[in-house]
């Protein structure tokens, strides 16, 4: 599994839309800086995935996404990619014995597949788009998030190259 962890807030920046020729669209921005984070696990080949949202970055939050991962999957054996956060290679981190980590290597975010899943949901549910409050936020992000099926999560993350390493 590929795992990740993304930032979803109420500042915003304006991004592309279509309008009639002539109009200049009037896209709203807001700079609060309130967020939430999406962490997320996802499978390639079969498209499983778990998502929780979080209050923080830190190890903290990623003990209970690992443990949560663990009781979702408790007869298989996990090898999870992450990348090189701090709180991945944490001395608070507590992995489960079902999981082992493995980290990619630093600045290299393509080779993690859940990278394009951020994008997928920021294109779907956060596009030039004002939230009154961070509540407003989380309920987008759930709804958005529930709306990928496994088809969605496989055919954004099942790279060639990662498919021709389980066959």
């Amino acid at each position: 599994m590929f795992q990740d962890e993304a930032g979803f807030g109420r500042i915003n920046t304006p991004k592309y839309c279509w309008c009639r020729k002539g109009i200049r669209p009037n896209v709203p921005c807001l700079h609060i800086r309130e967020y939430r984070y999406a962490y997320g696990a996802v499978e390639p080949l079969t498209g499983e995935s778990l998502f929780l949202i979080m209050p923080n970055c830190d190890s903290d939050c990623m003990n209970v996404f690992l443990r949560e991962l663990s009781h979702r999957f408790p007869e298989d054996h996990i090898l999870l990619c992450c990348d090189g956060a701090a709180w991945h290679k944490s001395k608070a981190l507590q992995v489960p014995a079902n999981i082992t980590l493995f980290h990619i290597p630093p600045y290299t975010p393509e080779m993690n597949p859940i990278e394009q899943i951020w994008r997928e949901l920021r294109c779907q549910g956060f596009r030039n788009e004002i939230f009154s409050t961070l509540e407003n936020v989380v309920e987008r992000l759930c709804r958005t998030i529930r709306n990928l099926t496994a088809q969605t999560i496989r055919s954004i993350t099942a790279r060639q190259w990662i498919v021709r390493c389980f066959k």
